[in-house]
């Protein structure tokens, strides 16, 4: 179906491709994985293909042959408007972030319609209409003849996606480019939008090129792989080949790194590991506002009766679906938001009853690592004062000397060198900023942490990275972590006990390994057999030290 030879891609003002000599082929009706890190070419050999470099790019060499009724043409060779023809009509894409790729101003339907529109000239706007509500109902959108006439911004983030599938979908394309479709989604979201594509495939004889860094979504899916490392393709093969005995040492590299094979982290001291906090029933509700006079008709339940208790170094992680209530729950453990009712106690002490003084000297004690933290680190400040400042606001350190010291040591900490001082944010990759989140973190010598997916869409090489540095300074420093994550991979790996949480109440809370092992509660079961496992497709781990 698609034959992609020596393609190579450079930038208009860089002699060094960025992608080079790239060669592989897709069978009709084959699923073909392309797995690498982030900067290691994936999206913009698919760019390529598709011919949507920006002005940026020179042109891109080689060749790329798409099959088709009337012979195999070189896209690469192609005007404009013969690639008009190919783009949503012979290849659909899925862009790897639906909220930047759909047009905010138009209503769901219209923007799927807009590709039968383009595609589909001979369909009736009728026509087109029961086609766009079939391909809606095709990807399991709840609703469809509501969701039609809404907005982007008012579905969820499965759903965006969803509405990205269904406009690749619609015209029935021969092959599908999926850039990433499942990053930073619910296992359980995950799984359907896996199956969604499979489902396609077998009913059309679509052929898929899924680009992930996913090596259980690979192993679940995938016919054959592909690896990409700095532009060039290292090792290819069938996926279940290349995962068993990989014959890179970059292949092997990335399979090391998965949770599951990673070494052990090492254990907290024995001695005493004391309560640090209590939560008892504790309860968030947002009111839900209409009318003139804004009165409130309802409440949004976002965390209602959940009570647990976390110990010096433990590490107790937070799980659940998106809307569960997991962020808002360490956001009012925090005091970042007043909790409608229940109580809060650090060593004892009921945070609902200290006034803004007390708090702030609790706060030093209680942290935070943020999600995404190119937007929670200011770009204007170097990483010198964002890590000096809130030490010199809590009165930590004699001097300005003493805490540039302090911040040095805390960046060797999380494995970063000295001149980090002198930079700004930007001058980071993700990995490093998240390091650098941590770092500020730690500054203040906490006793907890709240780790808010902070692997969330980390490569998964920096995702081992960031987890191992955690569990070491859980060790060295009888830290506690409250970690809020849906990576079911990481939590086996670092977390001593779970709570699983689902529309804001705790569906259960137990050791770790007892609740996987174990599961009481029907949504655990159906959130782990949702998680995609190496093991569980190949009939046995992978064996990265092999090849």
């Amino acid at each position: 179906m698609l034959r992609v030879q020596d393609l190579t891609i450079r930038l208009r003002h860089q002699e060094q491709p960025l992608v080079e000599g790239v060669s592989f082929a897709i069978g009709r009706g084959e699923l073909f994985c392309l797995v690498g890190e982030s900067g290691s070419g994936k999206s913009l050999t698919a760019l390529a293909i598709m011919r949507i470099l920006d002005r940026g790019f020179l042109p891109p060499s080689g060749q790329v042959w798409l099959k088709g009724q009337g012979g195999t043409q070189d896209l690469l060779t192609l005007d404009e408007p013969g690639m008009e023809g190919v783009r949503g009509d012979r290849i659909g894409m899925i862009f790897q972030e639906p909220m930047t790729s759909l047009n905010p101003v138009w209503t769901v339907g219209q923007q799927i319609m807009e590709v039968l529109r383009l595609h589909r000239p001979e369909l009736d706007a009728d026509a087109a209409r029961r086609r766009t509500l079939e391909v809606l109902g095709e990807v399991q959108l709840p609703d469809p003849e509501r969701r039609f006439d809404e907005f982007p911004h008012k579905l969820s983030g499965g759903q965006r996606q969803r509405v990205m599938i269904a406009m690749a979908l619609v015209a029935e394309p021969d092959l599908l480019i999926a850039d990433e479709p499942t990053t930073a989604l619910d296992v359980t979201i995950q799984a359907e939008i896996l199956k969604l594509i499979d489902r396609q495939r077998e009913k059309n004889g679509m052929s898929v090129l899924l680009i992930t860094h996913d090596f259980g979504v690979v192993a679940q899916v995938g016919d054959r792989v592909a690896v990409m490392h700095r532009g060039k393709l290292v090792e290819q093969g069938a996926a279940r080949t290349v995962i068993r005995s990989p014959g890179h040492d970059y292949t092997r590299q990335l399979i090391r790194a998965l949770p599951e094979n990673l070494p052990p982290l090492p254990p907290v001291p024995g001695g005493t590991r004391g309560t640090l906090l209590e939560v008892q029933g504790l309860q968030v509700h947002f009111p839900v506002l209409k009318g003139l006079l804004r009165r409130p008709v309802d409440y949004i339940r976002a965390v209602e009766d959940v009570s647990f208790d976390l110990s010096a170094g433990e590490v107790l992680a937070v799980v659940g679906e998106s809307g569960s209530g997991k962020t808002t729950l360490g956001r009012a453990v925090l005091r970042l938001i007043k909790p409608t009712g229940g109580s809060v106690r650090y060593h004892g002490q009921a945070m609902e009853t200290l006034d803004r003084k007390s708090l702030r000297k609790v706060r030093r004690h209680l942290q935070v690592v943020f999600q995404d933290p190119a937007s929670s680190l200011n770009p204007r400040l170097t990483i010198l004062t964002t890590l000096t400042e809130p030490m010199a606001a809590h009165d930590i350190g004699a001097d300005h000397d003493e805490r540039v010291e302090r911040a040095r040591k805390v960046l060797e900490q999380v494995a970063l060198p000295p001149d980090t001082l002198w930079r700004y944010p930007h001058e980071f990759s993700g990995g490093q900023r998240q390091r650098i989140g941590i770092a500020r973190a730690l500054v203040l010598d906490p006793d907890i942490i709240v780790c808010d997916e902070v692997t969330s869409a980390l490569d998964v090489s920096v995702q081992a990275e960031i987890l191992q540095i955690l569990g070491r300074l859980r060790a060295e420093r009888q830290l506690a972590l409250l970690f809020i994550t849906h990576n079911m991979g990481v939590v086996e790996y670092l977390s001593d006990r779970m709570l699983v949480m689902k529309d804001g109440r705790m569906e259960e809370i137990g050791a770790t390994a007892e609740v996987i092992a174990r599961p009481k509660a029907e949504y655990t079961r159906r959130l782990l057999s949702a998680v995609p496992r190496v093991a569980d497709h190949l009939g046995g781990a992978a064996a990265p030290g092999q090849g």
